[in-house]
């Protein structure tokens, strides 16, 4: 019988090995997803914070656009027990909650692919 596992449960930071390919991913990800037109006004970026990494939707601020304001918009969570990552998505109050649109996986890209493909209008609006 599996032992129970509390919900976004971690014990540990990525390894480093995983936060490289995780890292590619997401520079590679990032840098297509915005065209080229729009890359002065809109910018997608990410961070890790443990075994965590969070996407940002970044634009210039309004009263000085030199400065950047994000707001987050999904959070990949790695479960170093299960070895699955779980993707999560934030309401208005950038309050987490879990994506039920697709399960956790081992599979980094299947989650980003569901973040671009948004079918429930969740990440891009």
């Amino acid at each position: 019988m599996p032992a129970l596992i509390p919900e976004g449960f971690e014990l540990m930071s990525l390894a480093p090995l995983t936060k490289t390919l995780i890292e590619r991913k997401l520079q590679k990800y990032c840098e297509q997803r915005i065209p080229e037109h729009a890359k002065s006004s809109v910018r997608i970026t990410f961070k890790f914070f443990g075994a965590k990494v969070t996407l940002w939707e970044e634009r210039p601020a309004f009263s000085d656009p030199t400065v950047w304001i994000g707001v987050v918009f999904a959070q990949f969570r790695f479960n170093s027990i299960t070895k699955k990552w779980t993707l999560y998505c934030a309401d208005r109050n950038s309050r987490w909650h879990k994506y039920i649109g697709v399960e956790p996986t081992e599979d980094f890209k299947k989650l980003l692919k569901e973040v671009d493909r948004d079918p429930t209008g969740i990440f891009w609006g």
